[in-house]
């Protein structure tokens, strides 16, 4: 809901107030961003300000003010959501209020990109236009709000209005100002094989805490999701804001403390490398940036963000569907495989209860390494005799689904698309061009290439029944040839993605990038899974699904059982222990069943018909997480369903300790006064007992060990 009073603005949601103040001078001033606030007194509001904020005439400065969408050089020196070069030469700019429009029962779109959409007219826009008339630059500010959730997304659209051409330097989705207090901000790090670890840092005065990558997509490297908390929020009690931009490029999100103890964050495409040349008329439209405030902890926001991701943002028909259980070759066999061999595997997963078989790289060109055939969309018959189709229906009668890999946006220097179109890759003439993994990137900022990728992709789809795609980007891009370019790219990706994930709406898609390097909002849009990453050992995974969930939904984290000792680290785990964490997200394996014993195959079997019992649970449950393995020597997580009937938890002792304590866990979200019964014992709990005392976990005396729980409601 959004309230207009006069000068003051404000936005409802749940359990949320954001409201805004227009001054005199027409500048848009953030009042108050966190728990609802159900009457205000607004004559109170200008006497608040200046003792707050030292507003009064003889020492006006907008460096003191909390603005909305701030500039640079007019009296603000501090960091600028946006920054232009105008026709002057120079970057000063100063926005006043020019109108406000709502939007009842309406998200509005971002241009080319993936945003929230409206469900049962639940949302409900504000859009302010800012004006400079010095410059003629009309900036409009999109604020939505949902009337079920403690969110508000924004985004920005940035218009000149000159008689000549303006200079676009940086332009932030999101900027807020927020209120002295001891802040920390939480974000999420890594690299290759170990993407997305939890690091926590203190924000003090002069500090600036800036997570951006600029490596092309969203990346291994830094996430583009970050928290803002109180000092000791946990996961839950304490304050916490949300910063989650809806982008799959280079993104920059920005903390500073400034001289007053006050905190600036912004959100948006990363400005370095950036430039954005607008016409006269010309407009520029940012991704969104999806903010999400609790007062009650770090869960508390996660499941927020669960729920709106699940509701608002993903598009695929297959958001709240079980996932069939699948098996995929690769760690299996990588590129020395053979349709006999295929088949044989296939066969034997069946017979454990897997439901989809996925071939990996190698069934393209002459692909029988990483060397070459990236781009050459056309079967080899050499080692698929019955061809894609032909397999796909032999898959088909063993009474599986088929899937299949693809790397759409790459293009090998040894193919023949790169023979005939040499062009089509990123490149800069005057410049070798740079390989990674023998493999250059397709210039997506072409309409011609888009379109290629788009018909080559889509006569496999068409020609054979394929329902799941494996979406796979494997390098970084360089050679990019003007800045801005990344952004160019990004909007190229997002026109292939819709096209494609349209005209195959019943396809399961799955995203790819040399495993979690693209982990985003903006590919969940189009995609409800993403393989976490290449690193499938079930302790490193730990780590990496518990901080993944932050943000992300328990089903969107793609998560396999692969062999043990693991082929990323060399470390050797039971079979029970790499399912009981794998459970925890879209389950299946990556392996070859036909090298395993009887033994190990029938627990295999078990695993499976667990899987399915717990299926709902992971794709539409609320997540809680017990136990933090980043500061203990234990991990703990759970899944309750929305109605509160159905429970999962998984715990793992990562190593064996001498002389321990008998360890509990306590579960959390469960209805009061209710029974529970354990599935696996029989054993009937009351939920108090479970959430006030907690349940004891015998883990077995090594390393490594895990114990998963079921419980049901009687």
């Amino acid at each position: 809901m959004i309230v207009r009073n006069g000068k003051t603005t404000h936005l409802i949601g749940r359990d949320i107030s954001y409201i805004m103040f227009e001054n005199e001078d027409g500048d848009l001033l953030n009042f108050h961003f966190g728990k609802k606030i159900a009457d205000i007194d607004y004559s109170q509001m200008k006497e608040e300000w200046e003792e707050k904020w030292g507003f009064v005439s003889n020492r006006f400065c907008l460096d003191n003010y909390p603005q909305e969408y701030p500039s640079y050089g007019y009296s603000d020196l501090r960091n600028p959501a946006y920054q232009v070069v105008n026709k002057f030469g120079n970057t000063v700019s100063r926005l006043a209020v020019k109108e406000y429009i709502i939007h009842n029962e309406c998200t509005v779109q971002t241009d080319g990109m993936p945003c929230l959409f409206n469900k049962n007219k639940k949302a409900d826009t504000l859009e302010v236009v800012l004006y400079d008339e010095i410059i003629d630059l009309e900036v409009h500010l999109y604020y939505t709000v949902f009337d079920e959730y403690n969110i508000i997304a924004r985004h920005t659209v940035i218009i000149n209005k000159s008689d000549s051409d303006i200079k676009l330097l940086s332009a932030y989705s999101a900027s807020i100002d927020l209120p002295m207090d001891d802040y920390e901000m939480i974000h999420f790090a890594g690299s290759w094989g170990r993407e997305r670890a939890m690091h926590r840092t203190k924000l003090e005065m002069g500090m600036k805490a800036e997570v951006e990558n600029a490596r092309g997509g969203s990346g291994h490297q830094l996430n583009p999701f970050s928290m803002i908390t109180s000092v000791g929020t946990d996961e839950t009690h304490g304050e916490v804001y949300g910063f989650s931009l809806v982008y799959s490029g280079n993104h920059s999100t920005v903390a500073k403390i400034d001289q007053f103890g006050n905190l600036r964050v912004q959100q948006g495409i990363n400005p370095h490398q950036f430039e954005w040349i607008l016409k006269p008329n010309e407009s520029f439209c940012t991704p969104q940036s999806i903010i999400c405030y609790s007062d009650s902890g770090i869960g508390t926001m996660t499941r927020e963000y669960h729920d709106v991701f699940r509701n608002n943002l993903m598009r695929s028909k297959w958001v709240n569907k079980k996932r069939p259980i699948l098996i995929n070759n690769w760690e299996g066999t990588y590129f020395d495989f053979t349709e006999e061999k295929l088949l044989q595997m296939a066969e034997k997963a069946h017979k454990a209860g897997v439901e989809l078989f996925v071939l990996d790289d190698g069934w393209f060109g002459k692909r029988n390494n990483d060397t070459c055939s990236l781009g050459d969309w056309k079967v080899n018959y050499n080692k698929l005799p019955s061809g894609i189709d032909g397999l796909a229906e032999k898959i088909n009668k063993i009474g599986m689904k088929f899937g299949l890999w693809f790397e759409p946006e790459m293009i090998s220097p040894d193919s023949d698309l790169y023979r005939e179109h040499p062009d089509w890759a990123i490149h800069i003439d005057e410049r070798e061009g740079v390989q990674s993994r023998n493999q250059m990137v397709l210039d997506l900022s072409r309409d011609e290439v888009c379109e290629y990728v788009i018909n080559a992709v889509s006569d496999i789809l068409a020609n054979a029944n394929i329902e799941y795609v494996k979406w796979d980007m494997n390098r970084q891009l360089t050679d990019m040839p003007r800045l801005g370019y990344n952004h160019e790219y990004t909007l190229g990706y997002y026109k292939i993605m819709s096209a494609i994930t349209e005209k195959f709406p019943n396809i399961l898609f799955e995203g790819c990038s040399a495993g979690g390097g693209r982990f985003d909002a903006g590919v969940l849009a189009y995609m409800p899974q993403i393989w976490t990453s290449d690193n499938s050992d079930a302790i490193a995974r730990l780590k990496m699904q518990y901080s993944t969930s932050m943000c992300y939904p328990v089903y969107s984290i793609s998560s396999h059982v692969t062999a043990s000792p693991n082929h990323q680290c060399g470390r050797v785990t039971s079979l029970k222990t790499r399912a009981d964490v794998a459970y925890c997200g879209t389950f299946g394996y990556e392996l070859d069943v036909t090298k395993m014993s009887d033994e190990e195959f029938e627990e295999i079997k078990a695993q499976i018909e667990f899987e399915k019992r717990i299926q709902d649970l992971m794709c539409n449950g609320d997540l809680y997480r017990l136990i933090n393995p980043y500061e203990t020597n234990y991990c703990s997580w759970e899944v309750v369903s929305k109605d509160k009937k159905h429970i999962f938890v998984m715990a793992c002792k990562v190593l064996a300790v001498a002389q321990t304590k008998s360890e509990k866990v306590k579960l959390q979200g469960l209805d009061a006064n209710k029974q529970y019964r354990n599935i696996l014992t029989g054993k009937v709990y009351s939920s108090d007992f479970l959430m006030y005392h907690g349940i004891r976990v015998n883990y077995e005396m090594k390393d490594f060990s895990t114990v998963v729980f079921e419980f049901a409601e009687i």
